[in-house]
């Protein structure tokens, strides 16, 4: 699934996941996920408004690995992958739009490459 990196304010950088994809791959049953960034895999509490109105994760962990690949910047603005890895786990990786696809498909969709 693809992500977006969202600032919750003071510092704070976090994933915004969207609700079709909370909906899809998150069970309401289990409140932490787990998230494998890197070498470095962390767990992750759910708060209840994820399941409402804010499908966001927001961790300082996370925040300090987004910004250890320069993934921080405005709200929204950086796309990322999310690919599972077990029950309530997931690898997360940037994403890079490859400029020679989109350029020879201009009306297919726009090709995702995994950075590192």
């Amino acid at each position: 699934m693809v992500v977006r990196t969202r600032s919750k304010g003071q510092g704070l950088t976090g994933l915004h996941i969207g609700a079709d994809n909370a909906r899809r791959y998150f069970h309401k049953d289990n409140p932490v996920i787990e998230l494998q960034l890197d070498h470095l895999q962390i767990q992750c509490g759910l708060e209840p408004d994820f399941w409402q109105d804010q499908p966001e994760i927001h961790d300082r962990r996370l925040c300090a690995w987004l910004e250890s690949k320069r993934l921080t910047g405005k709200a929204g603005d950086i796309p990322l992958v999310m690919i599972p890895a077990g029950e309530n786990a997931f690898r997360v990786k940037p994403v890079a739009v490859n400029a020679h696809t989109r350029t020879k498909q201009v009306h297919g969709p726009v090709a995702l490459e995994l950075i590192g």
